[in-house]
């Protein structure tokens, strides 16, 4: 009887663990990066310039969506200038924004990169911290 017992528990156990370990996760249609690559600075000001990267890696082989309908939503930010797409690789691209820091009462701004596709899209954001 102690054997049946204990084989059930370890059954169940091993069941347990594979469920765990092979739960489905959900992962975007798109990774989206986004990098300081110039003007870097720990706090900002009102009026300083930066230049981002932006880097969308595709990671389903067709992608129905243009690369150009990626959408761009900013909290304090403008944006001044900016490079057209770049294709890096096969589901790579890349682009250059060049952003101005404007004034904001909460001192919170925030670049953000948005793609939306009936596969969950992709959405990449970068913080910065202002000083007013």
């Amino acid at each position: 009887m102690k054997k049946i017992i204990n084989s059930k528990f370890l059954f169940l156990f091993f069941i347990g663990v594979f469920l765990i370990t092979f739960y489905p996760k959900e992962a975007n249609a798109c990774e989206i990066e986004i990098e300081i690559v110039q003007g870097e600075k720990e706090i900002y000001k009102v009026g300083d310039i930066i230049v981002v990267k932006v880097i969308v890696t595709l990671t389903h082989r067709s992608c129905p969506i243009s690369i150009k309908k990626t959408k761009f939503e900013m909290n304090g930010l403008k944006v001044v200038g900016a490079t057209d797409w770049k294709q890096n690789s096969t589901m790579v691209f890349e682009r250059k924004l060049k952003i101005e820091v404007l004034k904001t009462k909460d001192n919170k701004m925030q670049l953000s990169a948005i793609r939306t596709c009936d596969k969950d899209g992709g959405f990449g954001s970068l913080i910065i911290k202002n000083k007013n």
